[in-house]
């Protein structure tokens, strides 16, 4: 099961080769017959929120940039997509449906979950789509991925939000120190793939090492292997530091793309 990052408290709370779908039909986003009704209470940032009886929810299939915390300022349109999570619920009265993904919750406690307006619309998409935050994929919890690629993608076309934004530009993986930790999109070239320690590395130049763990291999038709050296990718996810450089663990092929 993954963990997915958590944010600061009360402020806040890809990877896989990522192949740009065809454009998802209009029924893709579309709430299922049985969702539970519920009442928010707050929101804490983004793509968290609080219900009626104090379950905490955090958005699949979007990560929105971060609120200020400790010494930390707040990213560019961390504000504006708090607000705008905000602003969609009070206009239907902060009620909405829920769904759990597969994986319904976190190590933090936190609940995994889609959510639809009375309308229909499905919040997620609605951020998305603005340009207020990036698709991700997480397996097991990839049941609306379509509509959430194609919201993006209505985004990226448009130079909607964080894809206007020059802080948000997708970063050479070379050029990277081990201080670039965080939520990123990196882009490079491909120098070695092998396998060990449970999983796939795929290094790119530099000191950047994807890693995919051998039980989420299953979800990459395209396997990693030495035709994958040589040809540039583009990657997104939290990159920490590790034994001298800077890794990502990738889940999901939807969050990577080659690019060449």
């Amino acid at each position: 099961m993954y963990n997915w990052p958590k944010k600061a408290p009360r402020v806040g709370v890809f990877f896989v080769l990522v192949v740009w779908l065809a454009p998802a039909g209009a029924d893709t986003c579309a709430p299922p017959q049985h969702t539970e009704p519920v009442k928010v209470r707050y929101v804490t940032d983004g793509d968290t929120l609080v219900l009626g009886d104090n379950r905490k929810i955090r958005l699949i299939g979007v990560n929105t940039p971060e609120l200020a915390r400790k010494e930390k300022p707040a990213q560019p349109m961390a504000i504006r997509a708090r607000d705008r999570l905000r602003q969609l619920l009070f206009q239907h009265g902060n009620r909405a449906r829920l769904l759990y993904g597969e994986q319904q919750t976190d190590r933090y406690g936190r609940k995994l979950a889609n959510l639809w307006l009375p309308d229909d619309s499905n919040l997620t998409a609605e951020l998305l789509r603005e340009g207020l935050g990036w698709m991700i994929a997480i397996p097991p919890n990839t049941r609306f991925l379509d509509c959430y690629q194609q919201a993006e993608k209505t985004a990226r076309a448009t130079d909607s939000g964080v894809w206007h934004q020059p802080g948000y530009a997708v970063k050479n993986s070379a050029q990277l120190g081990l201080r670039s930790t965080g939520f990123q999109r990196v882009q490079g070239r491909i120098v070695r793939v092998n396998q060990g320690g449970g999983a796939t590395w795929v290094n790119l130049q530099g000191r950047f090492a994807l890693r995919i763990p051998d039980q989420d291999i299953r979800w990459f038709s395209n396997r990693p292997n030495r035709s994958w050296v040589g040809r540039t990718i583009e990657v997104r996810g939290w990159a920490y530091a590790k034994k001298g450089e800077l890794r990502m663990s990738v889940h999901h092929p939807a969050m990577l793309r080659f690019i060449d």
